[in-house]
């Protein structure tokens, strides 16, 4: 569905959502060539093609984009969106099913509560703003990292597509590569709104949190 969502900005006491625009580019450039080692089964651009990236998430159908901005410096440091949203046959104005997707942080913004905030306020738009039953993430199978971190906020795994989605790890452009399916339902919302906020908690007491620095999505 070629449909983009009018989404305002989501506000967390960590993170920003802001919906994505040429005015990021210059500081998601700077937070794309921090340490890169985390990239390696997801699209994320180096500083140069920043530009074109935002460019290519602007024009894309079915995508509404957002920069995620870290509230303690108003810095741009990582992208995430909500993707495919699907309705309901009979109610072509009423979504009944959507994806969280397109996700990166820069490794400054990994495991410091961002992405589980970013999670908590896209999850509680889809779920309690625009009234899904259902919300997607998926990732790389082989993206143990990713796979862990969803995991720990309370998403449940369902299972591995085989050739599913387009590989972005180095070296196998225009390959498929199998896709492991995560997914929350309306029912089961309220119990992972819960371990969200538990998770966002325990990131203000000392030391680091690992909340999940991997990235699911396209």
């Amino acid at each position: 569905m070629s449909i983009r969502l009018d989404v305002p900005v989501l506000a967390g006491s960590l993170v920003r959502l802001e919906p994505l625009t040429t005015d990021h580019v210059a500081d998601l450039a700077e937070a794309a060539e921090e340490d890169r080692t985390s990239y390696g089964f997801t699209l994320v651009p180096d500083g140069p093609g920043m530009r074109g990236y935002v460019a290519a998430q602007l024009a894309r159908g079915g995508l509404t984009p957002f920069a995620q901005v870290r509230v303690r410096d108003g810095k741009a440091v990582g992208c995430t969106a909500f993707w495919d949203p699907r309705p309901w046959p009979d109610r072509p104005d009423s979504l009944r099913a959507i994806e969280i997707g397109f996700t990166w942080l820069a490794a400054s913004a990994q495991g410091t509560g961002i992405n589980a905030e970013a999670k908590l306020l896209l999850l509680g738009h889809a779920f309690e703003s625009i009234g899904v039953a259902r919300v997607d993430l998926k990732t790389d199978a082989r993206n143990h990292r990713c796979r862990r971190a969803l995991e720990r906020l309370g998403i449940g795994f369902e299972g591995v597509l085989r050739n599913w989605s387009m590989s972005w790890a180095p070296g196998e452009e225009g390959t498929l590569r199998d896709s492991a399916m995560f997914a929350v339902v309306s029912g089961e919302w309220p119990a992972v709104r819960q371990v969200l906020t538990a998770r966002l908690a325990s990131a203000s007491l000392p030391g680091p949190v690992r909340s999940g620095g991997g990235t699911a999505g396209g």
